[in-house]
């Protein structure tokens, strides 16, 4: 059994539903919070509830008891995938202590859960946590690796995720619980975030309303459609590290870390102009300086995760986008004129 944290979730929600076309059984959580719509998450959760399969709880992942209260509700779960956070860099500006309740202080009863699981439930098979892109922060190689140092956080976002590693390594070598971290890359489809880019780019340029573009059009991102991430993270599901010897594992501890990326960049004008297309109109840009806690680049080095669970993304914008825009006009039929 599969316990996944921020199963309503945008990623946590595909997860779970590939999982279950698997036959897995799933147990998930979600606190449906209001950082963006809850009908959304209500809707995708929805889902979900309907597979025999599934059990869900709407908890807060920061809440010890809770959790654990899960966990001897459901011995059997016998591996962890962790995407419960607090996300985004603009956010983390002006609420910085949702990011300490989230990432910090959720990750760690996860780590705490995990650990249970691995002492008294018959050995947690695999720890799998979601980290980011972000953590490159003002890096100037590309492609980002995984072996880069990664020791100049640019938001506060950034710094929590780079905890979130850290914390995992501290338990993976005290504890030998096999853990994986996935460092996504600006993941994007059906059933995404509002608050990302292409989710309000789309939304303002289907209704007329002008859009903002940061650093003037000179960003590029490693734009990685849903469906690979979710086969990445299938795919690293079924191998985690036997020992702390496993080629990639840090420093003696069961623990890897991989990114997850498209691994090619597109400019941010050239990503508009795919989502003007799909849509058949035209935005209207107002060009602006840099965001505070934003970068310019975005690129992935997968060789890593290639060559430890074959992951190979196959989907490139002009494929993904039309197919995130169908989705969009279907799901906010009174939002397209």
């Amino acid at each position: 059994m599969i316990f996944i944290t921020g199963v309503a979730g945008f990623i946590g929600f595909h997860t779970a539903k590939a999982l279950l076309a698997r036959g897995q059984a799933v147990v998930g959580i979600d606190n449906l919070n209001d950082y963006y719509d809850p009908a959304l998450k209500a809707t995708r959760l929805a889902q979900l509830q309907n597979h025999k399969d599934f059990v869900f709880y709407e908890r807060d992942i920061a809440d010890k008891e809770a959790v654990f209260d899960i966990l001897n509700a459901h011995p059997q779960i016998d591996q962890i995938i962790h995407l419960a956070a607090q996300a985004g860099v603009r956010h983390s500006l002006t609420n910085p202590f949702d990011y300490e309740h989230s990432n910090l202080m959720g990750h760690l009863v996860m780590l705490e859960a995990a650990r249970h699981c691995h002492g008294s439930k018959g050995g947690l098979k695999h720890f799998i946590y979601a980290s980011s892109s972000s953590v490159y922060g003002a890096n100037e190689k590309r492609p980002f690796a995984t072996d880069d140092p990664v020791n100049a956080p640019v938001s506060l976002y950034a710094a929590t995720k780079r905890a979130g590693e850290l914390m995992s390594q501290s338990y993976a070598h005290l504890y030998r619980i096999p853990s994986t971290g996935l460092r996504f890359f600006t993941v994007y489809g059906a059933w995404g975030r509002p608050d990302m880019a292409y989710f309000s780019f789309t939304s303002d340029i289907a209704k007329g309303t002008p859009i903002k573009v940061f650093n003037h059009g000179q960003m590029k991102r490693d734009f990685t459609y849903i469906d690979d991430v979710v086969e990445g993270i299938l795919g690293a599901l079924a191998k985690p590290p036997a020992s702390g010897t496993d080629k990639y594992c840090l420093h003696g501890a069961p623990h890897r870390l991989f990114n997850l990326g498209n691994n090619r960049t597109e400019t941010l004008l050239d990503f508009i102009e795919t989502i003007e297309d799909a849509l058949g109109q035209k935005a209207e840009k107002i060009m602006s300086a840099m965001a505070a806690g934003d970068v310019a680049e975005t690129f992935a080095d997968i060789t890593q995760a290639k060559e430890i669970f074959g992951y190979n993304p196959k989907t490139p914008i002009s494929e993904g986008i039309p197919q995130f825009v169908q989705w969009y006009k279907e799901f906010y039929t009174d939002s397209i004129s």
